[in-house]
């Protein structure tokens, strides 16, 4: 496992290099960046079909930089620059827990208002350069796929929120005893919370800018299952606890032409510092389990892919707006549901049902779809003889 990207340059080159980036959050920021680029070809192509359309934004040129525009830029530019300074200064603390050094009050007062003020200057010094008198309203055109990093960025902010909640009711004793640490704890993220909840800001988004939600939902659905498998890929790589339950069974026959972590494997220098200690290992992670598991992380990248392919290969056939989302809830449920019967998870007590909540949610989803599917094929038009 390479909890760190430098640990994965290390070990592949010999060097000795100490990065501060996480391998999960790596993944995930490329899980982003590949979703973002399939969305904006896939609003362009939903534009040229006439299923979207551009809408006309006001903004206001040559205007003077305001009191309240450049109070703001002072204190952002002033709380970046205390941590930018600060882990230069700090940079091995930073590098050990980076998590840990953003939260923390460490930092340098004076780098942070060096930099503010030159940021605070320069946006004042050229606002006046460019004023005018009166300053003039122009209307410019935003085509749809100009929106994709806002529909991201909400995308982002909704989905973190929504994951947070949600992984907070399926481990409640843990966010009890410490909120704050839970709260602000990264690899504390729950899936379907932050599908939920993202696929709300997302939709409102895209009803005020000119894409209906269906046409929304089947712009992004082939991108959210991409760009879910990507980051598992970094669930696999960090070993950060999705692994699957204990398996001591052998690999099957069928399975012999794969390596044998593909069947059972003991995450070592996971993340978590989860197992026993690995004999003649030295640094901050040198634990591996004590008995192999399934490598869900790895399977649910596999499947992910695969219903990827399978949603862009037909994603031109249906002109039903919302029928390949009902397609991907459907297929993301029955994935979800069939990895969990061999992945580690809290199990709750759903009125009397044994179940993990992915299980309950999977089964929401996947009725969710099948029944928004059959809704979208009833009400299609029959073509007239």
């Amino acid at each position: 496992m390479y909890p760190r990207v430098s640990d994965f340059i290390n070990d592949v080159f010999g060097t000795h290099l100490n990065l501060p980036i996480q391998s999960y959050g790596f993944f995930l920021a490329l899980a982003f960046v590949c979703g973002g680029y399939l969305l904006n070809k896939e609003l362009i192509r939903q534009e040229k079909a006439g299923h979207v359309w551009s809408t006309k934004r006001k903004t206001l040129k040559g205007q003077k930089a305001g009191f309240l525009e450049l109070v703001s830029i002072f204190v952002i530019s002033l709380l970046i620059g205390f941590k930018l300074t600060g882990l230069v200064i700090h940079y091995q603390e930073f590098v050990n827990n980076p998590q840990a050094f953003v939260f923390s009050s460490s930092g340098n007062w004076i780098g942070g208002l060096i930099l503010a003020s030159a940021l605070t200057f320069i946006q004042y010094y050229l606002k006046k350069q460019k004023a005018l008198d009166p300053p003039q309203v122009n209307e410019v055109e935003v085509h749809a796929n100009e929106q994709t990093w806002a529909i991201v960025f909400i995308a982002v902010i909704f989905g973190i929120i929504g994951a947070k909640i949600f992984h907070q009711f399926e481990n409640w004793n843990d966010f009890t005893a410490d909120p704050l640490g839970s709260l602000l704890n990264f690899s504390g993220l729950t899936f379907y919370g932050g599908l939920i909840v993202a696929t709300f800001g997302v939709g409102y988004y895209g009803e005020k800018h000119g894409i209906p939600w269906k046409r929304m939902a089947d712009s992004i659905a082939p991108s959210l299952i991409l760009a879910y498998g990507i980051g598992r890929i970094g669930c696999q790589v960090a070993g950060d606890g999705d692994w699957g339950i204990v398996n001591l069974a052998p690999m099957p026959q069928w399975l012999s032409f794969l390596p044998d972590w593909v069947w059972a494997y003991r995450y070592p220098h996971n993340i978590l510092n989860e197992g026993i200690r690995m004999e003649g290992c030295t640094g901050a992670h040198c634990f591996q389990l004590a008995q192999p598991v399934f490598p869900t992380p790895l399977y649910e990248t596999t499947m992910s892919l695969l219903i990827f392919l399978f949603l862009w290969s037909v994603r031109k056939q249906f002109k039903t707006a919302g029928i390949l989302f009902a397609i991907y809830l459907m297929l993301n449920g029955i994935e979800r549901f069939l990895i969990e019967q061999i992945r580690v998870n809290n199990v709750l007590d759903f009125w009397g049902i044994k179940a993990t909540q992915a299980e309950v949610i999977a089964t929401l989803i996947f009725i969710l779809g099948l029944g928004f599917f059959i809704y979208l094929l009833a009400k299609k038009p029959k073509p007239t003889i």
